[in-house]
């Protein structure tokens, strides 16, 4: 009798390329650096082995820690024993329970869990771009862009706990979650900002983010000690520094760069203006600036009048480190990092309606979360949705996308 013929590759899948371990870092090597909190009594299943079946599953759109066990209840006996999953006294590999994955990520490091997820992502992200950053003459480009982001868990709250909020570093671009911390609430982001970016190397790279996060001595340790470059956005909770800004001579200064579109209902254009800042004028009082922008945005929704608006924001780049296009995009990128990343894990992966909320266990789904689009993004694909229901019913698919080989003998299990 001949072989089963096997399955074809979705064309989303096959947008992806080529799948081989030459070219995808194995996550094994980095979940065995999570420390294993648990009691050595009544330990069946090794952290790696559960991380590994959760890391899967959420590549396979999983959305809740059920999702998560359903995954392993699908994958053949090969695939558990790829992953780590030891033999039972009949010789039969078992998969974790919900209940049991549910207490793992209850209890697990969630500090240790995001930095091995953040240093596999940089790795991938590093490998998919380097070539790009390379051919790029000015080296200012999306790869050596970062958004800091903060984001709320919204299912997570209970009578007893408010929600659960997180703040994040995400390159432009290719969009990867790089760090991850847990702030408790939204006004706590600030004093995050510096341990957020600490274990980063930011040598060169722009730092991009919301006025809630234009604090000064941040920027200052930011330039000083990260020797980084920053686009800080201001607002009116600057009052000072917003002025300055305003008071600037914009009506005499051409437009320098523009860019429009369309989508969703509504119109959109965006002009540039930057005006350099005189240190013998005493200049701006913020630390380090070079630059001061003016964002000018006309928006015309379907049905409503036209809308404008001029933001505000200072740069310690300088005039001859990029152009206004240069500058713009980074701006726009950001919102379009915060768009896009949080569009996903809300309508992909049903985040807001995630009722998880027991111990680290929202925080360690929201990193999974975050492996999976940073996986997918960095092997090309353009639409996660669609990318994870293709993989959900072939269990076998998610492994190479995570750099896991069906033979266990490479990782020495």
């Amino acid at each position: 009798m001949p072989a089963a013929a096997s399955p074809p590759i979705p064309a989303v899948l096959v947008k992806l390329g080529p799948l081989d371990s030459g070219r995808i870092a194995d996550l094994r090597p980095y979940f065995d650096s999570v420390p294993d909190l648990r009691a050595r009594r009544g330990r069946w299943y090794s952290l790696t082995a559960i991380l590994l079946v959760c890391a899967c599953a959420a590549v396979s759109g999983a959305r809740s820690i059920d999702e998560l066990a359903e995954w392993g209840q699908r994958a053949s006996t090969a695939l558990l024993t790829a992953i780590g999953i030891r033999r039972h006294l009949l010789r039969w590999r078992r998969t974790p329970a919900p209940a049991t994955i549910g207490r793992v990520l209850g209890a697990v490091d969630g500090d240790a869990l995001d930095r091995t997820v953040g240093a596999y992502l940089a790795d991938r992200h590093r490998a998919a771009t380097e070539p790009a950053q390379a051919s790029s003459p000015s080296g200012f480009g999306p790869s050596r862009v970062i958004a800091v982001d903060g984001k709320a868990l919204k299912g997570s709250a209970r009578l007893t706990a408010t929600r659960r909020h997180l703040l994040s570093a995400v390159t432009h671009g290719t969009v990867v979650t790089l760090a991850q911390v847990e702030v408790g609430a939204k006004t706590n982001e600030t004093t995050h900002f510096c341990p957020l970016l600490a274990p980063l190397d930011l040598t060169g790279t722009v730092v991009t983010f919301d006025a809630l996060h234009s604090v000064k001595s941040n920027i200052s340790w930011l330039v000083e000690t990260k020797k980084a470059h920053y686009i800080a956005v201001i607002k009116t909770n600057q009052p000072t520094v917003h002025a300055q800004l305003a008071a600037l001579p914009w009506q005499s200064i051409a437009v320098q760069h523009t860019a429009s579109g369309a989508g969703h209902g509504r119109r959109e254009s965006r002009s540039i203006k930057t005006c350099s800042i005189a240190d013998k004028l005493g200049g701006i009082a913020f630390p380090h600036a070079r630059l001061a922008i003016r964002i000018h945005r006309r928006r015309k929704q379907t049905g409503r009048r036209e809308t404008r608006e001029s933001v505000y924001a200072v740069t310690n780049i300088d005039a001859h480190q990029a152009g206004p296009a240069d500058l713009a995009a980074a701006i726009r990128g950001h919102w379009c990092v915060e768009n896009s990343s949080h569009h996903i894990r809300d309508v992909t992966f049903a985040e807001d309606a995630s009722t998880v909320h027991a111990g680290t266990a929202p925080r360690a789904m929201a990193t999974l979360r975050n492996l999976a689009i940073g996986a997918l993004k960095t092997l090309g694909a353009d639409n996660i949705a669609k990318t994870t229901r293709a993989i959900r019913d072939e269990p076998q698919r998610a492994l190479p996308i995570l750099g896991i080989t069906n033979n266990p003998d490479a990782h020495g299990t």
